[in-house]
């Protein structure tokens, strides 16, 4: 899972302000509610786009992508390698490189030995493993260099990056839950995560969720278990036995464990929700309540065309918010119409700023500042 630290601590800094934050063109308005659409990552080039981006100079467009989790989580980091695929065959280019389970230790020499192999752009999957993009993205500064950062760093001349905000997605995700609750006449939500106590991105995610379930009725409960490991099967399928009695709602916050416990909840018949992916509402073969987007495809789609362009530079962060970009943010697969109703004026309100001061004690809890 993508940290999403950064963004509040940046703006107690003053380089962003939470409160009143811009937004990135993203070329469309928010569809708040209702909109499950996949992103299409189809973007072609020019002939003039390629030659400038093709740092090689072998002719063909190569992208590598380095991830923390594996490439087919069916969440998360699945969402950034799958629009990658895509662009760069829609792009004329060959088939990405993935480097993927790459932990926090090892990615400097992971990235480095990625950047050896002359990709023109690299793409960093999570902030979790971005350390050494400062160094590296200078160092080889012949690739383009771009960031999906969840909570994002702190601007860098030598890569581009992505960002969104963790307490507005997850918000929306508990408001989401909190309604399907409400009509199946349930109480209890379950959050199933890694360790909200080590990891404070997970830690804000997990506190905007409770907001969120208790906006709706401030009765409702969410009970937590970590599995100590975002990809570890089993783990995760003993923290969310442990937390499933009475649930009206399943979220697991998980990586390569994720789809695992959707399959269980399948099983017990308890709506789940995905982290991250926007066509979970899409899928045949598992099925989906809630669809929670953070996706990185979505978001790579409207910037890529600009990287192919030159007008988004190493440097560029373009940020999404809920309500403001179509992109981020929770929706229920088959709402019905007081709830599609209801989670268009909970977008709204994000958007408006209505929660900003409780997003911000919950990014003061979570990073301890």
């Amino acid at each position: 899972m993508k940290k999403r630290m950064k963004l509040g601590l940046i703006a107690v800094a003053g380089v962003v302000s939470l409160l009143a934050v811009s937004c990135g063109d993203d070329g469309g308005d928010a569809k708040p509610g209702t909109d499950t659409t996949p992103t299409t990552c189809t973007q072609k080039a020019t002939a003039d786009q390629l030659k400038a981006i093709d740092s090689s100079g072998d002719g063909k467009l190569t992208i590598g992508v380095i991830t923390p989790g594996p490439r087919n989580d069916g969440a998360y980091y699945q969402s950034l390698v799958e629009c990658v695929d895509r662009l760069a065959k829609a792009a004329g280019g060959t088939a990405p490189i993935v480097v993927d389970l790459v932990k926090e230790a090892d990615a400097a020499t992971q990235m480095e030995n990625l950047a050896k192999q002359s990709p023109d752009i690299i793409m960093v999957g999570a902030s979790e493993i971005a350390k050494p993009l400062a160094d590296l993205s200078k160092k080889y500064d012949k690739i383009y260099w771009y960031c999906n950062c969840g909570a994002g760093q702190q601007p860098v001349p030598t890569y581009s990056q992505s960002v969104d905000d963790g307490s507005e997605i997850s918000f929306t995700a508990g408001y989401a839950s909190g309604l399907l609750m409400k009509s199946a006449k349930k109480t209890k939500a379950a959050f199933v995560g890694n360790n909200k106590d080590a990891l404070n991105f997970e830690l804000e995610s997990f506190l905007a969720f409770e907001l969120g379930v208790k906006a709706v009725d401030p009765s409702y409960t969410v009970a937590y278990n970590g599995a100590g490991d975002f990809n570890d099967l089993q783990k995760a399928t003993a923290a969310y036995n442990a937390v499933k009695a009475d649930a009206g709602v399943v979220y697991p916050y998980l990586g390569g464990s994720h789809e695992a416990v959707v399959k269980l909840a399948n099983a017990d018949k308890i709506p789940v929700m995905s982290a991250g992916k926007s066509d979970a509402c899409t899928r045949k073969d598992i099925s989906y309540q809630i669809a929670v987007r953070f996706d990185a495809g979505d978001y790579l789609d409207p910037i890529f065309k600009e990287i192919l362009a030159g007008t988004f530079k190493e440097g560029a962060i373009r940020e999404f918010h809920v309500g403001k970009d179509p992109q981020p943010g929770a929706q229920i697969c088959k709402p019905t119409a007081d709830q599609t109703k209801a989670m268009t004026q909970v977008f709204t309100d994000v958007a408006a700023g209505k929660y900003a001061n409780d997003f911000l004690t919950i990014k003061k809890t979570a990073y301890k500042f």
